[in-house]
């Protein structure tokens, strides 16, 4: 519900907020421009009256003295029936140079304050600010909610490239949206009176006026006492007119001076809700405060960027929705599909499932697992299709469901079959289902089969389940269902270095390019752009080989910006994808499409790296070493086989060692006298490596699961003296795998 309104309420305010927020980006510049060119008196500051006393005779005609919130000294006057107005000198009262509002500022605010329609823009700016002040909490609860509450609200952000652009300016951005938003909402309430104005009744001073003749200005006792550093305004009495007063407003308050005698006839200090409105005007604008006027600038400039980003993942998220059609109402159902996703893909498997049901004769409803109640009357079973997010937790239809399934306090007699998604190269695969069905099992609820799981979202293994369930229902089911794949790039193999032959453990570095004859390859050369869409060291890369629709992933060693797509691959005996890829001659061509895997990549910090691997997992390890142009620290554990036959990347790493990318390489092989392993080495290194964790290294394992999980045995011992162990390092983000 959060995500619809939040997705909604963006699209219908849209065009209002990004015009908001760049007129007001455009006039968060004008404090910062006044303030560096104006002449600001400073500490040698002179009194109202002596300044005064010396712009009588250049200007006598004048009305006005005004002291902008940028320090400025304006005189506004008239010359022969003429109005003027000059920039002063505060101290000397010298010309600077004649003054004039910018006409393209006063159109930028009128576009800010109205939308250039006066009352009718009034109002629509307001509800924009509104609106964009319930977009940014809704925002913010929704990035809590995604990385599992407020205590992390800094952690990491997984997802798409889109996705974590969005999240992560609108995190930065978050303060200043907020803070802009609510006094441009204030201000809307005191100009359409719903708060009360701040504005007072003048005091009553007029029998106090002497009605002499006028003294000099330079002379007036009440002028004499004020500073020009706290002026305002000084409006001077009309001419000719002796009962006339001068008017000053200073940073206290305002008053009135006899133009006879200098007396204060009266002074009336500001009342509190002008102290308060003219505060929030100054945090609005950055009148006065002009480092935070840059600030609320900054931060309205992302407001275009998120809501690009947002029609974005809006759009996408549109485009793999999935309708379901002939929807029983959940009091008529005998049957219920409850839905898990996060990207829509497992809705699609639903809509199979549902659909075959319905020409089974079943009257079927599907709904997400958000959705869950306990109150199915007809219902005679329950089907749970759920995939898992990032490193166990649930999808975004499904982040209520086990809070909803603990307030049950009577379980119901139907029978449930949970059925994950996942891809098993992640150590987390199913986990969200797994816990599903655990917390199902708790409830002592009745299966109607066990948890089964859907590999890389496989057919066969859903209509192998399908053919399972029609088994148990007694009910001829067929599962057929096509999986919508991405879109697949062409990719030529332009160079290829092997390995481990002489250890029969066939291995081989493979570097990709866009094909030399393609248009939009050609094109992006011309204008020396890379040809490859974007990618991290890190990221996966899915590759169907040949006669197969079903894609294999492998992690990528480059980056887009190293111009190559790079992939480090042993030939397994018997592996489809393995096969096909060693088969390839530099020229040869393969499909393939990117997937993020943002979950797996150093996060930006100052702390040491510890890289760990074994065999091919060296490959995303050495691309983050090659885009270590900072100099991080990187220390380097890797475990092959024989270091004449299979020291993967060996001349790469010895660079990487000398240009300091790599601070130090560990690799030992098992196939020598030593006979050595990853774990061992670490093992070895304790000391150093408890200093480094100790110092807020954070590790990064890609290979094997039985060396992953050899490695989390040893760094477990090894910290334990710390007080922590390697879950309590993936709890803080530190500890991060990619196994298989």
């Amino acid at each position: 519900m959060l995500r619809k309104f939040h997705s909604l309420s963006g699209l219908m305010a849209a065009l209002l907020i990004v015009v908001l927020a760049i007129s007001g980006a455009i006039l968060s510049v004008k404090p910062f421009l006044e303030r560096s060119q104006a002449k600001v008196a400073g500490t040698a500051s002179i009194s109202v009256a002596e300044l005064a006393g010396k712009l009588a005779s250049r200007y006598p005609g004048v009305e006005q003295i005004q002291r902008t919130d940028s320090g400025s000294l304006i005189v506004y006057f008239t010359d022969n029936n003429q109005t003027g107005a000059d920039l002063i000198n505060p101290i000397t009262g010298a010309t600077i140079g004649a003054y004039s509002a910018s006409p393209f500022m006063v159109w930028v605010k009128n576009l800010h304050r109205s939308y250039l329609l006066d009352t009718p823009g009034r109002i629509g700016a307001s509800v924009a600010a509104f609106m964009l002040l319930l977009l940014t909490f809704s925002g913010a609860f929704m990035l809590a909610n995604r990385l599992g509450g407020w205590r992390h609200i800094f952690r990491p952000i997984q997802g798409s490239f889109i996705q974590r652009l969005h999240l992560q300016v609108g995190r930065i951005a978050i303060l200043g949206l907020i803070l802009s938003a609510t006094t441009g909402l204030y201000m809307s309430a005191i100009t359409f009176e719903l708060i009360p104005d701040y504005q007072s009744a003048e005091p009553a001073f007029l029998e106090k006026v002497n009605g002499g003749k006028p003294a000099s200005i330079n002379t007036l006792s009440a002028l004499q006492a004020i500073s020009v550093t706290e002026l305002r305004e000084l409006v001077y009495p009309y001419p000719q007119d002796q009962n006339d007063v001068y008017s000053i407003t200073t940073n206290l308050g305002r008053g009135f001076v006899d133009q006879s005698t200098g007396q204060l006839l009266a002074f009336q200090p500001y009342a509190s809700k002008q102290v308060i409105y003219e505060f929030i005007y100054m945090l609005h604008t950055g009148d006065g405060l002009w480092w935070l006027g840059l600030l609320l600038g900054l931060s309205t400039l992302t407001v275009p960027l998120m809501t690009w980003t947002g029609i974005q993942i809006w759009w996408n998220r549109k485009q793999s929705a999935v309708s379901i059609s002939n929807n029983t109402t959940p009091r008529l159902a005998d049957t219920v599909i409850l839905v898990g996703s996060e990207s829509n893909s497992t809705w699609g498997f639903a809509q199979t499932l549902h659909n075959a049901l319905n020409l089974a004769g079943y009257l079927v409803h599907t709904d997400s697992m958000n959705s869950f109640s306990n109150n199915y009357p007809q219902a005679k079973r329950l089907f749970i299709l759920t995939a898992t997010y990032g490193d166990g937790k649930a999808p975004a239809s499904a982040s209520r469901f086990l809070t909803s399934l603990d307030k049950i306090t009577k379980t119901p007699d139907l029978p449930v079959a949970v059925l994950g998604f996942g891809d098993r190269q992640f150590p987390a695969f199913c986990q969200f289902a797994h816990d599903v069905e655990a917390a199902l099992i708790a409830k002592a609820w009745p299966q109607l089969l066990p948890l089964d799981s859907i590999n890389c979202q496989s057919s066969q293994e859903f209509a192998r389940w399908g053919q399972a369930i029609g088994k148990v229902i007694n009910s001829e089911l067929t599962l057929v269902h096509t999986p919508v794949h991405r879109h697949t790039m062409t990719l030529e193999l332009a160079e290829r270095i092997d390995y481990g032959v002489a250890v029969q453990a066939p291995t081989a570095v493979l570097r990709f390019k866009s094909p030399e004859g393609d248009s939009k390859s050609m094109l992006n050369r011309f204008l020396g752009r890379t040809n490859l869409p974007n990618f991290e060291a890190g990221d996966l890369v899915g590759i169907l080989p040949s006669d197969s629709s079903e894609a294999r992933y492998y992690s990528l060693a480059s980056a887009s910006k190293d111009g190559i797509l790079e992939i480090c691959v042993r030939q397994h005996p018997g592996g489809l994808c393995s096969s096909f890829l060693h088969a390839l001659s530099v020229g040869d061509t393969i499909k393939a499409f990117i997937q993020p895997n943002p979950g797996f990549r150093p996060f930006s910090s100052k702390a040491p790296i510890v890289l760990i691997g074994a065999g091919t997992g060296i490959g995303p390890l050495v691309g983050f070493i090659r885009n270590n142009k900072a100099h991080h620290p990187m220390h380097l554990y890797w475990g092959g086989r024989c270091p004449k036959s299979d020291f993967l990347y060996q001349p790469e790493l010895n660079s990487y060692l000398k240009d300091k990318r790599l601070t130090e390489l560990n690799a030992v092989f098992s196939r020598t006298n030593e006979r050595s392993y990853v774990q061992d080495k670490i093992a070895l290194d304790a000391v150093e490596l408890r200093q480094l964790i100790d110092k807020g290294a954070q590790i990064l394992v890609c290979g094997g699961r039985n060396m992953a999980n050899s490695v989390m045995v040893v760094l477990d011992e090894i910290i334990a003296p710390l007080g922590i162990d390697v879950q309590t390092l993936k709890a803080q983000g530190r500890y991060r795998e990619d196994v298989y």
